[in-house]
């Protein structure tokens, strides 16, 4: 019998802190654990102890994979034999492609127009297809739930599905370990699978941290969502966090519970704050960040953020050539 493709996230209940549990022993041999480094320069700047999360050394140079990994590693028998598909502004895409392969199982990632030739090219030597729907994230979705609908795919969700969120949420249980007088975490903020993984670890382990979800000023749809209490669409712009960009699509069951409950506080950077914050992570800390990554760095070089105390900044995703850096720097 052939399986029914699967989208909808909502049958299953918010992740709890056990999940996120239990996703650190699956995907273990799949999903590097990343060290944290203390940036002297950043501390400087922001006037507490800061240390960097090197999500950006992750396999498939960000933290997508730990999700992707926990999601698929759970798929059935018969959802591995018809194939997976997801939606990704290039880093998801980049992570299901490389846990498909793992697994020997047919992988589509439907992009938009605006993902860049970098981790276009990155999916596409992983073996997965590849489908261009248009110039946005939105028309991406709708070819995602197209193949879902016609071709019996199984839907990895960038950032709302439980599972997802709960392999995000490893990166919350090492910084705890590695950072035992933790006070405050900064992390990207887009779909806030990544923020709101992370928040559930950190805040179980210990209630009194604070953290803090950063995102890019164009079309920041997760923080204009908690500020008016509701799903917000955005208009999509090009930026240089590019792995921020797009909406919350058109329902959400998880992440935005997680995020509006679970984070202190957000902040947005403008364009010129992400370049500076790239150019100093590669001068100072000899870090390839891309810019979606960066934007905590931006946050309390631009001061931005007022800290507490020592500090971990996420830095969640690597994946920028030379070239780009260069171009930046030149900004």
């Amino acid at each position: 019998m052939r399986p029914q493709g699967s989208y909808a996230s909502n049958v299953i209940p918010h992740p709890t802190l056990a999940d996120v549990r239990g996703a650190a022993g699956r995907i273990a041999a799949v999903a590097r654990a990343t060290p944290v480094r203390h940036s002297d320069f950043l501390s400087e700047a922001a006037r507490a102890s800061v240390w960097l999360k090197l999500e950006c050394a992750q396999e498939t140079g960000s933290f997508k994979v730990r999700g992707a990994a926990n999601m698929m590693l759970q798929l059935s028998d018969p959802e591995r034999e018809a194939g997976v598909v997801a939606v990704s502004s290039g880093n998801h895409g980049r992570a299901v492609a490389h846990v498909a392969r793992l697994l020997d199982v047919r992988a589509t990632i439907c992009i938009s127009s605006r993902v860049p030739a970098l981790k276009v090219e990155a999916i596409e030597r992983l073996g997965a297809t590849v489908i261009v729907a248009g110039p946005d994230q939105d028309d991406a979705d709708a070819a995602a739930r197209r193949l879902v609908r016609e071709e019996c795919l199984t839907f990895v969700h960038p950032f709302d599905d439980p599972r997802v969120i709960a392999g995000q949420g490893t990166i919350g249980l090492e910084i705890l370990e590695q950072v035992p007088d933790l006070r405050e975490v900064v992390v990207p903020l887009s779909g806030g699978g990544l923020a709101g993984g992370i928040a559930l670890a950190v805040k179980q382990g210990d209630p009194s941290a604070r953290v803090v979800g950063v995102s890019q000023d164009r079309g920041p749809a997760m923080v204009r969502t908690i500020a008016a209490g509701h799903l917000v669409d955005v208009v999509e712009e090009d930026t240089l966090a590019d792995a921020l960009a797009g909406g919350l699509g058109p329902e959400n069951h998880h992440s935005v519970h997680l995020c509006s409950t679970l984070l202190d506080a957000t902040c947005l950077v403008s364009e010129d704050e992400i370049a500076g914050a790239m150019t100093l992570l590669h001068r100072e800390e000899g870090l390839r960040v891309e810019g979606g990554g960066a934007v905590g760095a931006a946050a309390l070089l631009s001061g931005r953020l007022s800290l507490e105390g020592p500090t971990v900044v996420v830095l969640s995703g690597g994946n920028v050539d030379q070239d780009a850096l260069e171009s930046v720097a030149s900004r």
